[in-house]
């Protein structure tokens, strides 16, 4: 397991560069963490980082974004917060996202735990006492 800490907004660059070193080939990233805790800001940073042409946003009510890198890839990034049911993530055609080749990029991935891959990453983000961001991977 490795643990990332974030004191403050300028260290997030390197936090993530350090988290997608770790990450490598994988696909399937799962961002766990409360509400506030900084799971959009880290894949806003991935994303730059990666070379995401798109505007990156969260995709609260549309369950999933679309966005393009610099050479035509998709990644995909998916909110599952407003979902009520397993059943929305069946509709939402999970499989080929998720089975596909291309970046999944998990918000709220606790609610649909039970159809992520195996060999998702888990990212779990815990804000401390004094608003340090630790970030731990579990491989």
């Amino acid at each position: 397991m490795v643990s990332i800490e974030i004191s403050d907004l300028t260290k997030i660059s390197a936090a993530v560069e350090t988290l997608l070193n770790e990450i490598g080939s994988r696909r399937i990233i799962a961002f766990y963490g409360k509400m506030g805790a900084g799971k959009t800001t880290i894949i806003k940073e991935i994303c730059r980082q990666i070379d995401v042409a798109d505007v990156v946003c969260s995709p609260t009510f549309a369950l999933v974004n679309e966005y393009h890198r610099i050479n035509g890839k998709p990644v995909f990034h998916f909110d599952f917060y407003r979902i009520n049911k397993i059943d929305e993530a069946y509709d939402l055609g999970y499989e080929e996202y998720f089975y596909g080749n291309s970046l999944c990029l998990i918000e709220w991935p606790e609610k649909i735990e039970q159809i992520l891959p195996e060999d998702a990453v888990a990212v779990k983000i815990k804000v401390t006492d004094n608003g340090r961001r630790i970030i731990t991977l579990a491989k």
